[in-house]
């Protein structure tokens, strides 16, 4: 029971019930033990009605009335004379006096506990006001255990009719949480498993029924990341079919590639001047093409290879990546700017960092080719003591706010018809690995700068 929503409630209402009985229970207690009292007092005074009208009375008549008011002795007071109306033997010394007369409750609640706790057969005096204003006081001794007897059987009856409140009550509460919330929460827990063994399934998605607002924006909150996780895994299914898509059109593509390289080295062998100025350049993009499909063979695992660093001339490497762009635009709108000093030497993976500056500016190219206008690209380099900084500018119209909202985001981050959106995340991934970043640093009318840093340490690499 203990373990459960339902029992830990039940035990709490019975507690508390119990704790708001017993705060209860002590000035009831404490009330009857006065009313008690006071009745007494008033039995008194009317048996000292006898005498005051016959001022002799026998002493069996006498001993009557003080049985039936259950009193020894009988005082009271009509003016400044004290008179003992009525009088018997004490069978032992009085042992407590209690004044009833505007007595204070926190006094009142704290004899009646002694009273209780008290077990012993003493005699007591209590001292009242008399009824209908017939004297000053009046003033009585009694035993005190008849009124601890009485005060007893009016606890236990309190208690057991507590008790009987207290179940009855926590069983109410027991059943109204169990309807009310033990059985919604029973219902997402039960939607949750079944999501769990089959998530994929949308009829596995929880649907809010719950009228409580809390369970219910917790209903809301499970269904939206349902619909989320649901969403990633089919997305997730599709990129893996679409990997083993890609490696098998990878393993045929490299066959054809193998083939173009052995008539791009007999190309090489030619006398033509111009062959010879081309073919190392065919010969480098088909050898560069063959290594990224046999990268993507390797498909075991969602990550580009470490860079095998090495160092090379960055100014070389942006006129390659140069070259090939003039090749893709023949019409010579665009121009190229080669900005890197001719002695820099960068540290890297000479293949990977082709592949990262070949997507900038390809991009760049594209953006200005939407335009319809000329325009420049160009590419910059600084470096410091502890990094290199590559940037790469072009004069296009600018990212539109979409696609820099979801630059680096498979998929998403595509600005031009046709796009994949894989350059930039490629592109990011591979500055990642040289332990370095790939930002865009602005981008309005006036163009778009990306900003590529590299860290010259190698503890900046990723593992």
């Amino acid at each position: 029971m203990f373990n459960t929503l339902s029992g830990r409630f039940l035990v709490l209402t019975i507690l508390f019930v119990m704790l708001a009985e017993v705060l209860i229970f002590v000035p009831s207690v404490a009330r009857f033990r006065e009313d008690y009292l006071l009745a007494r007092l008033e039995r008194a005074q009317i048996a000292s009605l006898v005498l005051l009208a016959d001022d002799m009375i026998a002493p069996e008549l006498e001993r009557e009335l003080l049985q039936n008011a259950e009193v020894y002795n009988v005082v009271l007071r009509r003016n400044e004379m004290r008179q003992l109306m009525l009088s018997s033997p004490l069978p032992a010394p009085i042992a407590a006096t209690y004044d009833l007369r505007e007595a204070p409750p926190a006094r009142l609640i704290g004899e009646a506990m002694m009273q209780l706790l008290n077990g012993e057969n003493e005699i007591i005096r209590v001292i009242g006001n008399p009824t209908r204003a017939a004297g000053l006081l009046i003033e009585v001794t009694m035993d005190a255990a008849p009124l601890r007897a009485a005060m007893l059987d009016y606890g236990l009856r309190i208690l057991w009719l507590s008790a009987l409140i207290s179940a009855v009550t926590a069983g109410l509460l027991f059943f109204a949480v169990r309807r009310m919330m033990v059985l919604p929460i029973r219902h997402v827990v039960t939607h949750m498993k079944e999501y769990a063994a089959a998530p994929e399934d949308v009829r596995h998605i929880i649907n809010p029924r719950t009228k409580v607002r809390e369970l219910r924006d917790a209903e809301l909150a499970l269904q939206s990341l349902q619909t989320q996780l649901t969403g990633a895994l089919r997305q997730k299914d599709r990129l893996a079919q679409l990997g083993g898509a890609v490696a098998k059109v990878s393993h045929d593509l490299r066959n054809i590639l193998t083939t173009a390289q052995l008539f791009a080295d007999t190309m090489e062998r030619s006398k033509d001047p111009r062959v010879q100025r081309a073919a190392p350049k065919l010969v480098n993009s088909i050898s560069r093409a063959v290594n990224l499909c046999e990268s993507t063979l390797a498909f075991g695992k969602a990550e580009e290879p470490p860079p095998k660093l090495d160092r090379h001339p960055l100014y070389d490497l942006v006129e390659e990546v140069f070259d090939n762009e003039r090749i893709a635009a023949t019409d010579g709108s665009i121009t190229y700017v080669n900005e890197v000093p001719p002695a820099q030497i960068i540290r890297c993976d000479s293949e990977q960092l082709l592949r990262i500056l070949g997507n900038l500016v390809r991009n760049a190219r594209q953006a200005i080719a939407s335009t319809g206008a000329p325009g420049t690209v160009t590419v910059h380099a600084d470096e410091s003591e502890t990094a290199w900084t590559i940037t790469v500018a072009d004069t296009g119209p600018g990212l539109p706010p979409k696609a820099r909202e979801a630059l680096f985001q498979a998929f998403q981050g595509s600005f031009t018809k046709g796009g994949t959106g894989l350059g930039l995340v490629i592109a990011a991934e591979l500055a990642r690995g040289h332990g370095g970043t790939l930002t865009l640093e602005s981008s309005d009318d006036s163009g778009t700068v990306f900003l590529l840093t590299l860290p010259r340490g190698e503890s900046g690499l990723a593992a």
